[in-house]
């Protein structure tokens, strides 16, 4: 315990260095990266670890996103207490989407996952204090005075998602060393001999649901933040689609990685604008070219790779450790 409290401090006190050294984009960039390391997290937790695939995992991200948003927009609390929203409503939607996935498993679990993010947009769109297809502002107002007048905007929301993304992660992987995630462990393994052994498989994956969906819906509420909007397209199905490639190049099993996944998301959009400038500089190639980068890699991954890149280069190390 320690030595993990020693080793996110030193991350802390290293992305402090790093957000005081960055121009302005590459903190909006450090600031999606946190959102996805959550994101990430969660998907890992919830697959990597419990067995139940979810293919609409930005669904969930869309919950937070809008809790978050409404909170804020219509009773004006305070930035904290939107996050905690965020978490609380999207861990409630994990737990009544649990108890139909304790019956569920495999593609009909993945199926359902992936139905729930497609509708939530159109079902969004239909409800005007959801703001339709334009939204809702998410402003979570300027920093603190007392933090100087040359501290941005950009920098505020940086340091908001990576003190965050360094919390949930500690709090994730203290999670998944304990009970939990050995139990969680055991039900995905051999979900039988688990049954056997005294576990009530329904309740812990119940428990892995709400546990996932609420990271994923603080992760939702962190993107909102770093756009300053909520929107049905903002939770488009292309970002459950870029959480699963990001989980599986990670590792789907190895909390470790999701950093390794999270930059990778980061970066796709960089690389897409360089080919498409490349090739013309085509609204079409720039539109459609990072969701086309991402169902590469994810095929790329499965056939080559099952395990994902970070869980094989860890597998290496420990068997030559």
């Amino acid at each position: 315990m320690r030595k993990r409290i020693a080793i996110f401090i030193l991350i802390g006190v290293a992305l402090y260095l790093i957000g005081n050294q960055v121009d302005e984009y590459r903190l909006f960039q450090g600031a999606n990266l946190a959102m996805y390391t959550i994101a990430l997290a969660s998907i890992v937790l919830l697959t990597g670890y419990s067995g139940q695939v979810s293919l609409g995992h930005g669904a969930f991200m869309a919950v937070g996103g809008y809790s978050a948003a409404l909170t804020l927009t219509y009773f004006d609390t305070p930035i904290w207490f939107s996050f905690l929203a965020a978490i609380m409503f999207a861990s409630l939607f994990g737990l009544l989407f649990g108890f139909a996935a304790a019956r569920l498993s495999g593609p009909y679990l993945a199926g359902s996952t992936l139905a729930f993010a497609v509708g939530l947009p159109a079902l969004a769109n239909q409800f005007d204090f959801l703001g339709g297809e334009q939204g809702v502002l998410f402003s979570i107002g300027l920093p603190p005075e007392s933090l100087g007048e040359e501290f941005s905007q950009d920098k505020w929301h940086f340091w908001i998602a990576a003190s965050l993304a360094l919390i949930f992660i500690f709090f994730t992987a203290n999670l998944l060393n304990s009970r939990f995630g050995r139990t969680w462990r055991a039900i995905r393994g051999n979900a039988v001999a688990a049954e056997l052994a005294g576990i009530n498989i329904g309740q812990w994956k119940v428990a892995a649901f709400v546990v996932s969906s609420g990271l994923a819906g603080l992760a939702g509420a962190l993107l909102a933040m770093t756009i300053s909007l909520v929107s049905p397209g903002a939770y488009a199905l292309s970002l459950s689609f870029a959480l699963v490639t990001g989980a599986v190049l990670a590792g789907i099993s190895s909390l470790p990685g999701v950093m390794l996944g999270a930059v990778i998301l980061v970066i796709i959009p960089e690389i897409a604008d360089v080919v498409a400038h490349r090739l013309g500089d085509s609204e079409k190639i720039t539109a459609h070219l990072p969701g086309l980068i991402v169902s590469v890699l994810l095929i790329l991954s499965v056939i080559f790779t099952p395990n994902g890149p970070g869980e094989n280069l860890r597998k290496h190390r420990k068997k030559h450790a």
